[in-house]
């Protein structure tokens, strides 16, 4: 298995699948679940490519979800080789996705045939949810096959997210949730005049800047067992014209939450809005949610992971809900418990990203492990 699982990466590595283009991944991975007896189903919405396959129709389903897409490649002058010709240099794996995550969407094909040829007769279901539609706007991708599924009133009972987890060495790090995103876009507006001649205008860098003060210092909340308090950070600011004599007519700012459970979107919204007022600032705010909060507390699910975990790497998990956004944020609305587990991320969306070769075949057995943890007759 462990040659088929690195020559399945290699071969996902060499299809440059750049946001949105699937370049024939999902074809690929189609091929190998029919010959393990899933349905599939292609789900293109826009020019994204989405696939749905499963095994079984009886619960509990456990579903592999993931990537095909990867981030561009950045100047190629700068990779010590091809980033899309994978080559093996001291026992690791080179190219873009290998971390991110084309290895993680080989150990799933591996590790579901391993365990179907053992346990044809399995209890319930297998599922995969693969996009090429994560690393870019990801509006026609996850989101989109989640409202399919959601709409035929199909669940999930378990979702493993291949993402790449780990920190220092493989099975350190599991993630069992992760922050919102909430970002706010506002323009806070003045009145433009000859800078000389302040008494005629209103510089709304000036009028702002105690809002944003009283914004950098709140506490939004104390976090929770799992989280770490909401932060919110300014991402973006511009006002004027460039002219060194000119009071700017309005200032914008872009400004993003990082979010737990313990504070809703409302309640952010609200606090922003009553900061804004108290001060009389007159502005336009619009907001952008890209994603709520999740979090899988420790159950079936975590269990099952940690357990195989240990029995591969002798390593004992550590959750975590750290990070940015990921797929799972969709996924959860039609499932109880979602985690994300791959291999390490230090070299991901960087020049000469790579993966351990050991890695790749260990990551393979306990993602069959889990399987046979939850599955197994």
């Amino acid at each position: 298995m462990s040659n088929d699982t690195l020559e399945l990466t290699r071969q996902l590595i060499a299809l440059r699948s750049v946001t949105p283009d699937d370049a024939g991944c999902q074809q690929l991975l189609a091929q190998r679940l029919e010959q393990a007896g899933f349905q599939i189903e292609h789900l293109r919405f826009g020019e994204v490519d989405n696939l749905w396959a499963r095994r079984g129709n009886t619960a509990p389903l456990l579903c592999f979800a993931g990537h095909t897409d990867v981030v561009p490649t950045g100047p190629l002058e700068q990779w010590s080789s091809d980033p899309f010709t994978p080559a093996i240099r001291n026992g690791c794996l080179y190219g873009r996705g290998a971390a991110d995550m084309k290895a993680s969407l080989a150990a799933f094909i591996t590790a579901i045939e391993a365990f179907v040829a053992q346990h044809p007769q399995h209890k319930g279901s297998i599922a995969l949810l693969i996009t090429s539609d994560e690393e870019g706007p990801a509006v026609n991708g996850t989101v989109k096959v989640v409202e399919t599924l959601k709409a035929r009133n199909e669940t999930l009972d378990y979702c493993i997210v291949g993402e790449p987890t780990c920190v220092s060495n493989l099975g350190d790090t599991i993630k069992n949730g992760r922050r919102g995103s909430l970002s706010g876009y506002l323009t806070v507006h003045g009145v433009q005049g000859h800078i000389a001649y302040p008494h005629l205008a209103k510089n709304p860098i000036h009028l702002a800047a105690p809002a944003i003060a009283e914004l950098a210092g709140i506490t939004w909340d104390n976090g929770n067992e799992y989280f770490p308090p909401t932060t919110w950070h300014i991402s973006n600011i511009n006002g004027g014209t460039g002219a060194t004599n000119i009071i700017p007519g309005a200032v914008n700012l872009i400004f993003n939450f990082r979010f737990s459970t313990a504070s809703t979107v409302e309640s952010l919204q609200a606090k922003v809005h009553e900061i804004l007022d108290r001060h009389a600032l007159k502005y336009d705010l619009k907001w952008e949610l890209s994603g709520r909060p999740f979090l899988t507390p420790k159950a079936d699910l975590a269990n099952a992971m940690s357990i195989a975990i240990a029995q591969i790497t002798g390593i004992e998990p550590e959750l975590s809900t750290s990070g940015g956004t990921s797929d799972g944020r969709f996924i959860a609305d039609i499932c109880p418990q979602v985690i994300e587990f791959g291999p390490c991320n230090a070299t991901i969306h960087k020049l000469d990203e790579h993966v351990a070769i050991a890695d790749i075949e260990k990551l393979s057995q306990i993602y069959q492990k889990t399987l046979e943890q939850l599955l197994k007759p």
